[in-house]
């Protein structure tokens, strides 16, 4: 790699007045059509906050971008803890390899170190890209299709639930008004969930035209038999038909939030059972979802998409690790290397059923791992074991592994629902 600090390239927060420059960058560097509109650039002039939109700039023009903002990602336990989440990271091809993006990512990391985040949040469009940063890859994410015919309703299923509740299709005026009290009561029972701002559900339901070009989906609520809004969902339909005259439609989940197993299971029994529908395509579901088993027939949901989705950088380990809950009591030591230095250290995990607390300490270690290597622990999805296994994680006391997996590991799988 060329000098990260050579000459001509300036790295700094974007005064307000480069925002439309700073977009047309960023859709360079996503390999868009470098043009914003006016309407667009006055649309996400919320999402400017002085001092967390970066950019690189050489002789004037910007040739990176890079974003931060506030966020909370719920820990295994349900707390909330305060996060910097990445977004809209570009390097444009003529400037790739010259550090840029390491003088961004430095400097974000040191101000969200310095404003007290526990954790910097993002979702990776390459793999190899953020581990060097001390991220590691902390949710998957999967996708199904659901072969309709096959799964076994038959025609002449009916959409209305059989619990007494019912479901209605609602305009975006009533997303807006119901969906936000909803994400909040899925998203703190739901471990790697992230919060959704108002801006949020402006954008996904057109009321902010963020985008050149909106199609407005159909949006449908479930309410319980008491009428408590307990599940929403919003998706498209296509407009597909065989050589037969036979309707070949596909339904697209844009996202489905529930916040009882019995709104998730309406739900998906109502897309199944739309007029013209053959394929309904899942959206961003969880690796252990229960949709597949929700169907008479489970095979008839295929896996098209697996991969890893929410990555997290710890940057303050006692309080990350203090703040989830653990699935047994127990003591675990570990020396935590942070090339970066905003983490790193040893510390002992005392785990009990009332809380846990995380203190620095001397005592021989029981695990050493890097500070990306944690990130996968420390929602539970991944297995130290496994990690020894790779030799991304040194046992230093035979067995640790087993008491760090016991510890540290839950029974159903961490999951973030949303893109950002």
């Amino acid at each position: 790699m060329s000098d990260p600090d050579a000459p001509g390239i300036d790295v700094r927060p974007i005064e307000e007045a480069e925002f439309a420059e700073w977009l047309r960058a960023l859709n360079a560097g996503f390999l868009r059509e470098p043009v914003v509109s006016a309407e667009v650039v006055e649309a996400r002039r919320p999402q400017f906050v002085p001092g967390r939109l970066l950019g690189a700039f050489d002789n004037g023009r910007c040739v990176a971008t890079y974003r931060s903002f506030a966020q909370e990602v719920t820990a295994v336990g349900g707390a909330a803890v305060a996060a910097d989440a990445v977004s809209n990271v570009t390097v444009t091809a003529t400037h790739r390899r010259r550090g840029v993006l390491s003088r961004m990512m430095g400097a974000d990391l040191a101000a969200a170190k310095e404003r007290g985040d526990v954790v910097s949040t993002l979702i990776a469009a390459e793999y190899g890209i953020y581990g060097r940063f001390g991220f590691g890859p902390a949710t998957t994410m999967t996708e199904w299709v659901i072969d309709v015919p096959r799964a076994g309703f038959g025609p002449s299923r009916p959409a209305v639930p059989d619990d007494g509740g019912r479901i209605d299709l609602v305009d975006p005026e009533d997303v807006r008004k119901l969906g936000p009290d909803l994400h909040d009561r899925v998203r703190r029972a739901q471990p790697g969930a992230v919060s959704r701002g108002e801006l949020w559900w402006q954008v996904n339901t057109g009321a902010v035209p963020f985008f050149s070009k909106w199609t407005e989906p159909f949006y449908a609520v479930y309410r319980s038999a008491a009428g408590e809004v307990e599940g929403m969902v919003s998706y498209e339909c296509d407009d597909k038909w065989g050589d037969a005259k036979q309707p070949l439609n596909t339904a697209e989940v844009n996202w489905l939030i529930a916040a009882t197993p019995g709104a998730e299971r309406a739900l998906w029994h109502y897309l199944c059972s739309i007029d013209w529908v053959q394929t309904v395509k899942s959206g961003w579901r969880s690796p252990d979802d229960v949709l597949p088993l929700l169907l008479p027939d489970p095979r008839a949901a295929r896996i098209t998409t697996q991969a890893d989705w929410l990555w997290v950088r710890l940057l303050d380990v006692v309080r990350a690790l203090e703040a989830r809950t653990y699935a047994t009591a127990g003591e675990l030591v570990l020396e935590v290397v942070d090339a970066a230095g905003f983490a790193g250290g040893r510390y002992l995990l005392d785990a009990t059923s009332d809380g846990a607390s995380c203190t620095s300490t001397t005592r021989t270690a029981d695990l050493t791992l890097e500070i990306g290597e944690l990130a996968r622990l420390w929602l539970g999805d991944e297995s130290a074991q496994r990690l020894v296994t790779l030799g991304l994680v040194r046992e230093e006391r035979a067995g640790a592994a087993r008491v760090a997996d016991a510890l540290l590991r839950t029974s159903r799988r961490p999951w973030c629902p949303d893109m950002f």
